[in-house]
């Protein structure tokens, strides 16, 4: 490809009427702008500048090509003014993708406090219940929480939490019971699960595994519905920790079998790449590491 410092010596001279203010202009030596011009011209094919002891004048070419060079000086000067933007203050839109297990209970406490923080930002969340294609789904930023951390090839993670599902049910409803929970009675208890659960797999500090048949007394795909039905003393949920918790720290919801959870998933992020990232996406990835840990902390 030409060398565009080649054009950006063109432009000059032809903008400021000769090479010796626009040497002066670029703080260059003129007989670099001399060169470049000269090189120019050999590597076009054409002369571009009619020469005189007095001054400098495009040839009919030459001006042709001056006007061209004005778009590539614009473009440099759009590139830098580009990445001027990307170093000041965290500013523009920003678009994240979640699940709604995430949303209800981590994003809807912690995000807030990262919109008072950046006050240029305008966050887009947008809830999706499947792998975000971060081209399609136009997405800056995407949150998923798994057993399992995936990402393709071209995608950089960022690991947030580990988080464990836990049961959980209200107060009056476990003191209702004719006896406390067990492994044992669990399955004779209402259960409220997501679509397609028909066991829960529990683990217990020892690494020893349970299996569990429920029995659902209410089947949903929307976490924040389980927990309000297990609020409500409808029978027992298999909740996230952070979703728990927003029921416990309001005394509407308490540990079942507490010595038994899930196997630790991972919420984590993905993106794009590490360079080129805007302040925007760089200031919410080191939020986000630093508040999601606090919502799945160890109940």
């Amino acid at each position: 490809m030409d060398d565009a410092n080649d054009y950006v010596a063109l432009h000059a001279v032809l903008m400021h009427g000769g090479f010796s203010a626009a040497a002066r202009r670029l703080g260059l030596p003129k007989g670099t702008l001399s060169k470049r011009v000269a090189r120019l011209e050999e590597r076009l094919g054409v002369r571009l500048l009619e020469r005189s002891t007095r001054d400098v004048r495009a040839t009919e070419v030459g001006r042709q090509v001056f006007e061209q060079a004005q778009h590539i000086v614009g473009g440099l000067r759009a590139a830098v003014a580009v990445a001027a933007s990307a170093r000041a203050e965290p500013n523009g839109v920003l678009r994240l993708g979640s699940p709604q297990g995430l949303i209800h209970g981590m994003l809807a406490e912690i995000l807030p406090g990262f919109l008072r923080l950046h006050p240029k930002i305008c966050l887009h969340v947008e809830e999706l219940n499947r792998p975000a294609d971060l081209i399609r789904d136009r997405i800056d930023l995407a949150l998923r929480a798994r057993y399992e951390v995936e990402a393709d090839a071209h995608l950089v993670v960022r690991r947030f939490a580990r988080e464990s599902g836990v049961l959980a049910a209200a107060p009056a409803y476990l003191a209702a019971l004719d006896a406390p929970p067990s492994l044992e009675n669990l399955p004779l208890l209402p259960a409220l699960v997501m679509p397609h659960e028909t066991t829960w797999i529990l683990v217990n500090r020892s690494g020893e595994r349970q299996q569990i048949e429920v029995s659902p007394r209410l089947v949903s795909t929307n976490l924040e519905m389980l927990r309000m039905a297990a609020e409500a003393g409808l029978g027992v949920g298999l909740l996230p920790q952070h979703i728990y918790r927003a029921g416990r720290e309001r005394g509407m919801l308490e540990r079942v079998l507490p010595e038994w959870s899930t196997a630790e998933g991972t919420v984590y992020a993905v993106f794009s790449s590490r360079r080129g990232l805007t302040p925007a996406i760089r200031a919410l990835i080191d939020y986000l590491a630093e508040a999601i840990p606090r919502t799945t902390s160890p109940i």
